[in-house]
């Protein structure tokens, strides 16, 4: 089975299972990283935010429009950032590393 290694934000690192098809959100909450997701991965919110390892980056598909819009609104932007329910793991994703912001913003409850 596919890995992939969280990087939480106490710099701890979690290697888990990443079963193929899965997103990394999903992954996320199979395992109980602390990633909250609010709208449940349907793209309305920046919640999953998470930093890509820059050797990782340019291995992922181009993110949309949509997606590139809601990153505007994360909580501790960098140039490797993508929402995390947009990232679906492969086989060429066996080993990905991703680092959770210092905290995220839910705009879905304010």
């Amino acid at each position: 089975m596919p890995k992939m290694t969280f990087i939480e934000r106490d710099g701890t690192r979690r290697e888990v299972d990443a079963p193929l098809g899965l997103s990394v959100l999903e992954i996320a909450h199979k395992h109980g990283v602390d990633i909250e997701g609010a709208c449940e991965g349907s793209l309305a919110c920046s919640t999953c935010h998470v930093i890509v390892d820059p050797g990782w980056f340019a291995k992922l598909a181009e993110p949309t429009e949509d997606e590139e819009d809601m990153l505007d609104l994360a909580f501790g932007l960098e140039k490797t950032s993508r929402l995390g329910c947009q990232i679906v793991m492969t086989e060429k994703l066996d080993g990905l590393t991703v680092r959770l912001p210092p905290g995220s913003r839910n705009l879905l409850n304010t």
